[in-house]
C-alpha cells in the first residue's frame, strides 16, 4: 500500500496489491483523472494516459490550444461552465450571483491512517498501518475558498474512499448549491449499470440495464435513503457475472437525500457522481466556516460481483459497524408486533415471553403500542411514557419480569415522529417539519419532527434516556415510518431552509451517538417502515437493520439476495413469521421460513402461544441449530450461487474463511412438472480437500463425501423427486420448497 507523488509529472498514484488510482495536475491547475482499476506498476510519469482531443465548438482555456478542453478531459472534481458542459461535482454561488469557479491545485498532505468525519458516519481504521490518506487542497483565490479532496486507500481492501470539505475564507461568504462526495470519469461506456430498486415490502430488487447516452440515475428526495433506491450503484462490464469480469461499486455512507448517476457523453466517456441530492439544498458558508460531505466508498473487482460484495461485507462489518456488538453473535429474539399488534396487556406479553423462553429464545422485544394512549396509530408518538393500563409496572416492571425469566428485554421507539393527537404536538406544533401556516400532509397518521433543531433532538433524548436509565433495556428497535413532504423549519430564516434536510440527518446521527455513548451495551436495530433506511450511514450506529416489513420467506429470498450486493448478512434483520404470512397471505412451511431467516440475524415474529407442540419442537430444533452455527453464518464468507431474479430456483452459501465448514441453501419457488435435473455449483472450497455434505433438516439425507473440486465444478444434485431424489424427501415437495446442506471438511 502506498501513495506516491511524482513531482516532475505532478501525479499522485494510490495503489495496493489489487488496485491503482492515478490523479494528475493539469496545465490549467485543475485535477485530471488518469486511471482507476487493477494494480499497475508505479513509475514517474503516466501522462501519456491523458487523452487530449480536438472537439469542434469546444471551449478551450488556452488560446491556440484546441486540444485542451475540459469538455473532453477526464477530471477529478469538475465544475460547470469552464468548458465542461457535463453535470458538475459541485456548484458555488457567490454574493453577486456568479457561479463561475476556478479551483486550482495548491498543495497536498499524505498521512497514515484515516480521519473521522465530524458529525458524520464513515469507514474507520483501528491501526494507522491499515490505510493511507491523501488530501489535495484546491483553491479559488478570487472567491477565497478552498476545497479539500480526501482519498483513503486500504492495505488489504481494493477500496478507495472519497469525501470533500469546503472551507470558506471569504468575508462575504459563499453558498453551496451542490457538493457531491466524489466523481469518477471513465474512458468508455461499455458497462451495464446495476441498481437496487423497489418499493415498500419489495426493497432492493436487482435491476440491470446497458449504459446509454445521457443520464441514468437513482436518487431519493424523501428525507431518507428510501425503499425506492438504495444509495449504491454498480457498473459492470457486459461480460461480467457473479464470478468473473470487471465490476465497479459505489456506495454512499449517508442516510438522507442522495443522488447517484452515470452520465455518458456523445464521445462515449462516462461520468459517475454520488452525494447529497441538490434539490432543496442550499448551504450558506460564512467566513471561517466549513462544510463536510458524506463519504463515498468505491470498490473494484476483476473477479465479478460476488468479489465486490465480499469486500463490502468485510469492510462494513469490521470497519463501519462499531462497538460491543460489532463482533458479537447476535441474539435470537422474538418480537410481538405480528403476534399482537396494538392489542396486548402485560399478561399477554408475559405468556408469549414464557413460551419463548421454553424453546430457547434469548431476547423479547416489545414493539409499538406500549406508550401514551397508543391503541391505534393516530396518537401518542412523542409521548414516551408507558401506558400503565397495559403495563401496570411500566417499562421497568415489565423488563424486570422478562429478565427474571432469564431473557433480555428490548423496546421499540419511533423517536423522529409525532401525531397531532399527542402531548408533544399540543405543546410544540412548531416542532414538526412542515409550514404550520399551511395545510400539510400526514402519512400513516403521523408527522416528522424537525430534527434539524437541536432542542427537538435534546427533548427526545431526555425522554429516551429516562426510560433507558430506569428500566433494563438491552435492545432498541428504532423505527421511522414516513417520508418527508413539505419541508420547512418553523421559526427559521430563509438561509436556514436550504440546510434543513441535511441538518435533519445530522440530528438523527447526533441522537444515535448520544445514546450509544450513554448506553454502550444496547444493541440497536434501525428500521424505517421496514427497509427505507437500510444504508451504510446507519450501520455506523446500528449494526443491524430491519430488512423489510415483508416477512414472507419467498419474497425475502429476493430482498435478502439484493441486499447482499452491499451489506453483510450480519446486518439483515430476518424473522420467521406466521403462515399464512400477514403481508402476502402465502402459506409457507416452517422449514422454508427458517432456511431463509438463518441467513441474517434470525428471530421470530408470530404468536407462539397459538402453535402446536409439533411446531414448537421444530422451532426448538431451529434455535439449537442457529445458536450452534450463528458465528459461522454471521461472520463467514457469503456467496450468491443462483439468482432468484433469473430463475425459478436460487441458492446461496456461507463458508468459514478457512474453508473448513459452511452451509448451502437451495430454494425452489414453484413445483415444476417433471422438472429438469438441477445442480448447484458451490464456491470457496479447497479443491483437493474432502467435504462431507449432509442435509440439515427435512430428509437429513447424507449426500456423501466429495472433493472440493467436484462440488465446485460438477456440482451437487438438488433435483426434485420427479428427477431422482430419494423417497424420503418426496413428502417435502411442492411450492416454496427449500433444502439446507451442511458442508464440512473431512480430517
Amino acid at each position: 500500500m502506498a501513495i506516491k507523488f511524482h513531482e516532475r509529472a505532478k501525479e499522485f498514484h494510490l495503489y495496493n496489491d489489487s488496485i491503482s488510482y492515478i490523479i494528475k495536475v493539469l496545465k490549467n491547475g485543475h485535477l485530471g483523472h488518469v486511471y482507476y482499476g487493477k494494480n499497475i506498476t508505479d513509475k514517474e510519469d503516466f501522462g501519456y494516459l491523458i487523452e487530449y482531443a480536438k472537439r469542434d465548438m469546444a471551449p478551450c482555456p488556452f488560446e491556440g490550444e484546441h486540444c485542451f478542453s475540459l469538455e473532453s478531459l477526464k477530471q477529478e472534481y469538475p465544475t460547470f461552465g469552464s468548458g465542461d458542459m457535463r453535470y458538475p461535482a459541485f456548484e458555488i454561488e457567490q454574493e453577486d450571483g456568479s457561479r463561475i469557479c476556478d479551483f486550482k491545485y495548491k498543495k497536498f498532505h499524505i498521512f497514515k491512517g484515516k480521519k473521522t468525519l465530524e458529525g458524520l458516519p464513515a469507514v474507520y481504521v483501528e491501526k494507522e498501518e491499515e490505510a493511507e490518506t491523501l488530501e489535495i487542497i484546491l483553491e479559488d483565490s478570487f472567491i477565497q475558498t478552498e476545497i479539500i479532496l480526501s482519498y483513503t486507500i486500504f492495505e488489504r481492501f481494493p477500496v478507495i474512499t472519497k469525501s470533500v470539505q469546503f472551507v470558506c475564507e471569504n468575508a462575504r461568504g459563499i453558498t453551496l448549491l451542490n457538493c457531491m462526495s466524489g466523481c469518477l470519469d471513465l474512458p468508455d461506456k461499455d458497462y451495464e449499470i446495476v441498481k437496487l430498486a423497489g418499493r415498500w415490502s419489495k426493497e432492493r430488487q436487482v435491476k440491470t440495464a446497458k449504459l446509454e447516452y445521457g443520464i441514468q440515475s437513482i436518487y431519493s428526495m424523501r428525507g431518507c435513503s428510501s425503499h425506492q433506491f438504495n444509495p449504491f450503484l454498480m457498473l459492470k462490464r457486459e461480460n461480467a457475472d457473479e464470478f468473473s469480469g470487471e465490476v465497479l461499486g459505489f456506495s454512499l455512507v449517508y442516510s438522507g437525500d442522495f443522488l447517484a448517476q452515470a452520465e455518458v457523453d456523445n464521445f462515449d466517456s462516462t461520468r459517475v457522481i454520488m452525494g447529497i441530492h441538490p434539490n432543496e439544498f442550499r448551504w450558506k458558508l460564512e467566513k471561517n466556516e466549513k462544510f463536510q460531505t458524506p463519504e463515498m466508498v468505491m470498490v473494484y473487482s476483476d473477479n465479478g460481483i460476488n468479489k465486490m460484495s465480499h469486500i463490502y461485507h468485510e469492510l462494513y462489518r469490521t470497519r463501519l459497524v462499531r462497538g460491543k456488538w460489532r463482533d458479537k453473535e447476535r441474539p435470537i429474539l422474538i418480537n410481538n408486533w405480528e403476534a399482537t399488534y396494538f392489542d396486548f396487556n402485560e399478561e399477554k406479553i408475559l405468556n408469549i415471553a414464557n413460551k419463548a423462553k421454553e424453546i430457547g429464545i434469548e431476547f423479547f422485544v416489545l414493539d409499538d403500542g406500549w406508550f401514551g394512549e397508543r391503541n391505534q396509530d393516530d396518537r401518542s408518538l412523542g409521548d414516551w411514557h408507558a401506558n400503565l393500563k397495559k403495563l401496570p409496572g411500566g417499562i421497568p416492571g415489565l423488563s424486570e419480569k422478562i429478565e427474571a425469566l432469564g431473557m433480555k428485554f428490548g423496546l421499540w421507539f419511533e423517536p423522529e415522529m409525532t401525531n397531532k393527537n399527542s402531548d408533544l404536538f399540543r405543546a410544540h406544533p412548531e416542532w414538526i417539519l412542515s409550514d404550520i401556516r399551511r395545510n400539510y400532509c400526514q402519512s400513516r397518521n403521523q408527522y416528522v419532527l424537525d430534527f434539524s433543531k437541536e432542542e427537538v433532538v435534546d427533548y427526545i433524548y431526555q425522554q429516551m434516556k429516562k426510560i433507558l436509565t430506569e428500566a433494563s433495556v438491552s435492545y432498541i428497535k428504532w423505527d421511522m415510518n414516513r417520508s418527508f413532504s413539505e419541508v420547512f423549519s418553523n421559526g427559521k430564516g430563509k438561509d436556514y431552509q436550504g440546510k434543513v434536510r441535511h441538518k435533519y440527518i445530522l440530528g438523527v446521527y447526533r441522537l444515535y451517538e448520544k445514546l450509544k455513548q450513554e448506553f454502550p451495551d444496547i444493541l440497536f436495530e434501525s428500521c424505517a417502515s421496514g427497509g427505507a433506511r437500510f444504508d451504510p450511514g446507519l450501520l455506523y450506529y446500528a449494526p443491524q437493520a430491519w430488512t423489510s416489513d415483508n416477512t414472507d420467506a419467498v419474497d425475502r429470498i429476493k430482498i435478502q439476495y439484493g441486499t447482499s450486493y452491499v451489506y453483510p448478512i450480519s446486518s439483515m434483520g430476518s424473522h420467521v413469521s406466521a403462515s399464512p404470512n400477514h403481508q402476502v397471505f402465502r402459506n409457507t412451511s416452517l422449514d422454508t421460513r427458517a432456511n431463509v431467516a438463518y441467513f441474517g440475524t434470525f428471530g421470530y415474529e408470530l404468536d407462539i402461544t397459538k402453535l402446536s407442540e409439533e411446531e414448537l419442537d421444530q422451532m426448538k430444533e431451529q434455535i439449537i441449530f442457529m445458536k450452534k452455527n450463528r458465528k459461522l453464518i454471521q461472520t463467514g464468507v457469503f456467496t450468491r450461487l443462483k439468482s432468484p431474479f433469473e430463475h425459478n430456483s436460487s441458492a446461496w452459501q456461507v463458508m468459514s474463511e478457512d474453508r473448513e465448514e459452511g452451509f448451502m441453501a437451495y430454494f425452489r419457488i414453484l413445483q415444476p412438472v417433471y422438472g429438469k435435473l438441477e445442480r448447484i455449483f458451490m464456491k470457496d472450497l479447497d479443491p483437493k480437500a474432502k467435504y462431507s455434505v449432509v442435509e440439515c433438516f427435512g430428509s437429513r439425507q447424507d449426500c456423501g463425501v466429495h472433493y472440493g473440486d467436484e462440488l465446485m465444478y460438477a456440482g451437487l444434485s438438488v433435483s426434485d423427486y420427479s428427477s431422482g431424489i430419494t423417497d424420503i424427501a418426496r413428502e417435502q415437495q411442492g411450492d416454496y420448497f427449500s433444502r439446507l446442506f451442511h458442508i464440512k471438511r473431512e480430517s
